[in-house]
């Protein structure tokens, strides 16, 4: 596939995201301003409340001015007039990042990775501009830089990843070939262990990550059906028509990777704040006045010490993702047990743990922020502490399965020459 051809292609990518993701939140607003507003309201108005949608699903701060009419009537104090919302729905990022990922991967596919990488990102760059040049409102202002600059990161590094390890795995003929010629040299005489590491590494990596996602998911259903009641009650207590409740679900859904995100900070320990000074977490669950938002109905009002069981799930995980990794080192040639692998093992554990532990503390990042004015400026899981458990735990897992005695089938695997 020639270059032109995977420029084109990586643009049309980058369009195709950034268009349905508009559309997404466009459409919902279009139906309520039709049926709910009888079409009376300024359609033009829906465009600005759009664009700021996808963008603070871009991690772009929203950065929101009530008018004094709004305040009377509504009986806000005018020290809540001005504040920050940053709290992202994450759905939004999602989307674009499995499409750019995708669209990293074929291009790394074409042999023109870099072209394609880039081409998706300059145009995912004027997209942004574009947007933000469109949709000025004085209600929800936000920073031209980080309006263009969240977006197009978004886009850019997912699908640089999904082209670097792609590249990895089929060749490039280019610089990550040159990098894995310079590994393969390092060591010929153990049948190149380091490049099997970095195999392996990936591997327990992207099993601990995804491990850690699906404890979040599956903690959020069971609050779902646990406390289901309580969700239906907020909905009720919101007093909103057939449409306006369409509205507010679909705004909620987009927010269920980020209540995944708070699930999973849940289970390894540290929890997640609803607010300055609160904490949900299994060792007990402090809150004060939480907004009336259906979906913070899924919030415990309480917990057990028995809820630190949880964190054997990470363990757990940690440990899948030890022996997936030992698995490819055997697969791989390296030997399974013994002093002369030993070394290429503790190099998995430690970037096993690393990366778990900084894609752990990204997720919290993305997943906190603020929704409000005054205490509701902090919102989500704390990264630090997030990514320290997570570290632990799945270091403790890891290092149970990449050193415990090997099994006899594994043992016999020697090193290629």
């Amino acid at each position: 596939m020639n270059r032109l051809l995977v420029l084109l292609l990586s643009a049309v990518d980058a369009l195709i995201a950034a268009a349905v993701g508009v559309a997404v939140v466009l459409a919902p607003l279009t139906v309520f301003w039709v049926v709910g507003l009888g079409g009376t309201a300024d359609w033009g108005a829906l465009w600005p409340a759009a664009v700021r949608i996808w963008q603070l699903g871009h991690f772009v701060p929203l950065h929101v001015v009530l008018g004094d009419e709004y305040l009377v009537a509504a009986g806000i104090p005018a020290q809540a007039a001005t504040f920050v919302v940053s709290l992202a729905p994450l759905a939004l990022a999602t989307f674009t990042a499995v499409f750019a990922a995708r669209s990293g991967i074929r291009a790394a596919r074409s042999g023109s990775w870099p072209v394609g990488v880039a081409a998706g990102s300059g145009v995912t760059l004027l997209l942004a501009a574009a947007l933000w040049a469109t949709s000025r409102t004085p209600v929800a202002a936000v920073y031209g830089w980080q309006a263009l600059l969240l977006p197009t990161l978004v886009f850019a590094v997912p699908a640089l990843l999904g082209a670097l390890v792609e590249a990895w795995r089929g060749g490039d003929d280019g610089l990550v070939d040159a990098v894995r010629d310079r590994i393969d040299g390092a060591d010929p005489r153990r049948g190149h262990p380091w490049v099997a590491a970095v195999a392996a590494s990936a591997r327990g990596t992207g099993i601990a990550v995804t491990g850690l996602v699906a404890v979040g998911a599956l903690l959020v259903a069971v609050a779902a059906i646990a406390r289901g009641g309580q969700v239906v009650s907020l909905f009720e207590a919101a007093h909103v028509d057939a449409v306006g409740g369409g509205v507010l679900a679909l705004g909620q859904l987009a927010y269920l990777p980020t209540l995944i995100v708070w699930g999973a900070a849940f289970a390894a320990g540290p929890g997640f704040a609803v607010g300055a000074g609160t904490a949900v977490s299994p060792a007990g669950t402090t809150l004060g006045v939480v907004p009336g938002l259906p979906v913070l109905g899924l919030v415990p009002e309480g917990s057990t010490p028995w809820l630190f069981a949880l964190v054997l799930l990470v363990v757990g995980i940690g440990f899948v993702a030890g022996a997936a990794a030992r698995a490819r080192l055997a697969a791989d040639g390296v030997a399974a047990s013994g002093s002369d692998s030993a070394p290429v093992r503790l190099a998995v554990l430690v970037a096993v743990v690393v990366l778990a532990a900084a894609a752990a503390a990204l997720l919290a990042a993305c997943a906190s922020g603020a929704i409000g004015p005054g205490r509701l400026d902090e919102v989500g899981p704390a990264a630090g502490p997030f990514a320290f458990t997570v570290g632990v735990e799945v270091a403790v897992g890891a290092a149970i399965a990449l050193f415990s005695p090997a099994r006899s089938r594994e043992a016999a695997v020697a090193p290629v020459d």
